[in-house]
This record gives structure tokens, C-alpha cells and sequence, in this order.
């Protein structure tokens, strides 16, 4: 019977060669991506600046919208390709571009979770595991050192962008599966079909549509879709990782979901805090989601 831990934990990413934290506070935060600097709004960084932000240096901010559904703009005062440009994480080679959604074309929050699932089935031959909503494919690519990987997104903008990381990393020939396709729908019919995985990761939006004009909200889809995600998992599955930013939630919440879908199998549940720690030896933690686990083994 899986454990749920009470206490929540923090999975802390840190700065690598290409990414950084720089500084964050009044409300937003500077980050460095690769050898451009950007200005994004964070509603969680509630301090003060350890520099003074008027001094900040960067080469575009997002500038929010009055609206609530996160519109805004880029302003830039550097050079910003508008192609992208190319950064690395590990062995992962990716394309890194301003969005009209505020993000940068990947998440570097996930950088341990990448890890940690990479960890979770070292050691197990021909691993198959699942990508839920997986955005631009680094953490597809990430695991598929491992063996096979199903990548699915809603997106095919998103989709396109994952195959050409994946050549840009040398990977296209890596056995990943890339489907447009709504997740719900898919994971609907991988039960039917009696298939299993050894592990599955999903980073569902808050709000979002389908190829086909599906609606997504997470309050009322996310319990029935990790519900078959749980039947797409046996006892000897490895991990099934769970983030949701940007929503009135607590990790315990995951936690006592999966703690109720996952009782009939060995391991494991975790939840908390995922955040990116500044560069520096007084750097803080900013908080960026919330998460929940399940580990076996």
C-alpha cells in the first residue's frame, strides 16, 4: 500500500551553464537564458530585490495585460533572435524562444524532476514511459535515454518544435512516439487497450483545448485523468510525477489524490513545492508550482 509522506518537500532546481535565476522580487524575477537576460512577472516573489530592480540589465520583459487570462507582450531592448537560439541541459540540446504566453519554449523548474524520474528507472531495460502535455519534448528527450517514450501534446506547433529539439540533440532517432492528441483522450484509450507503462509524467494547464477543440480545466478533468494514468501503472511501475502551476491548490491536495488512486500498490507518495534557487551564495527560493509523486522501488 503506498505511503503518503504528510510533510511536503521541496524539489529544488539549481542554475546550470545556460539557465539562472538572478534575482527576483516586487512581484517579478531576471533570469538568464543562455547569453540573453529576460524580465518575466512572478506573483510569488513577494520580497524585496537583493539588487535594486531599477539597475536591472536584460534584454526583453513580459509586460502583462490587464486581463486575467495571461495576456501581455515582450519589450525588447537588446538584440533577441526571433528565431530562438540554442541552450543545453546535459545531453539535451533545445531551442529557447519568447512566447507570446510569457515562457521561453521550456521550463527549467523541471530540471530535478528530469533527474529524479531519469533515477527512478536507471537500471531498467527498455524503460516505456508516458509524456503527458509534453510542451517542446526536453523532458521526452531526458527520459529517452532510458527507452521508449510517448510524447503526447494537444499542440502541433508544440509537437513540431519536440522533433526539431530532438534533431537538434542528435536524437531523432531515439524511439519516441510524437502524437498530437488530446491527453485525456489518449490515456481513455491506452486503458482500453490494456497497455502499462513504467512511468508517467504530466504537467497539465490550467486551461487549455484539444486538437479538436476539446475543453480543459484542471479542476474538473484532473481526477479522472490521473485516475487512468494510475490504470496505465502496475506494481512493477517506477513513478508516476505530477506538477500543476498557477492554481488555488495545495500539493496535500495531489498528495490525497494520488494517496486514493494509488492505495492498492507499493511505494511512495510525496508532494510540495517545486522552486528555482537564485544564483549565489545568498541566493533564495522562489517557488514555481506545486507537485505530487509516486516512487517504487
Amino acid at each position: 500500500m503506498a505511503q503518503l509522506a504528510q510533510q511536503p518537500i521541496v524539489l529544488e532546481g539549481q542554475g546550470w551553464a545556460d539557465y539562472g535565476l538572478v534575482d527576483s522580487g516586487h512581484g517579478r524575477k531576471l533570469e538568464r537564458y543562455g547569453p540573453y537576460r529576460f524580465i518575466r512577472p512572478e506573483p510569488q516573489a513577494l520580497w524585496m530585490p537583493r539588487f535594486d530592480d531599477g539597475d536591472w540589465q536584460a534584454d526583453g520583459e513580459f509586460i502583462p495585460g490587464s486581463d486575467e487570462d495571461g495576456g501581455g507582450r515582450w519589450h525588447y531592448s537588446g538584440q533577441v533572435p526571433h528565431e530562438g537560439w540554442e541552450l543545453h541541459w546535459r545531453e539535451v540540446a533545445f531551442t529557447a524562444q519568447c512566447t507570446p504566453f510569457r515562457h521561453l519554449g521550456f521550463f527549467p523548474d523541471m530540471a530535478p524532476v528530469w533527474s529524479w524520474m531519469r533515477e527512478r528507472i536507471a537500471g531498467k531495460p527498455d524503460a516505456s514511459t508516458l509524456n503527458l502535455f509534453g510542451y517542446t519534448g526536453v523532458g521526452t528527450l531526458a527520459l529517452s535515454e532510458c527507452g521508449k517514450v510517448t510524447h503526447v501534446d494537444a499542440s502541433k506547433k508544440s509537437v513540431a518544435q519536440a522533433r526539431d529539439n530532438a534533431a537538434l540533440s542528435g536524437m531523432e532517432d531515439r524511439p519516441v512516439r510524437w502524437l498530437i492528441d488530446d491527453a485525456g483522450k489518449f490515456t481513455a484509450r491506452e486503458v482500453r487497450r490494456g497497455n502499462r507503462y513504467d512511468g508517467i509524467i504530466l504537467d497539465p494547464p490550467k486551461f487549455g483545448r484539444g486538437p479538436k477543440g476539446e475543453t480543459w480545466r484542471i479542476e474538473q478533468g484532473l481526477p479522472d485523468l490521473v485516475s487512468d494514468c494510475r490504470q496505465l501503472l502496475d506494481a512493477e511501475s517506477r513513478f508516476l510525477f505530477l506538477t500543476v502551476y498557477a492554481v488555488r491548490m495545495s500539493s496535500l491536495a495531489l498528495g490525497g489524490l494520488l494517496a486514493e488512486l494509488f492505495h492498492d500498490l507499493p511505494g511512495t507518495i510525496e508532494h510540495g513545492d517545486l522552486a528555482v534557487r537564485e544564483d549565489g551564495a545568498d541566493g533564495r527560493l522562489l517557488p514555481t508550482a506545486i507537485f505530487a509523486r509516486w516512487s517504487n522501488g
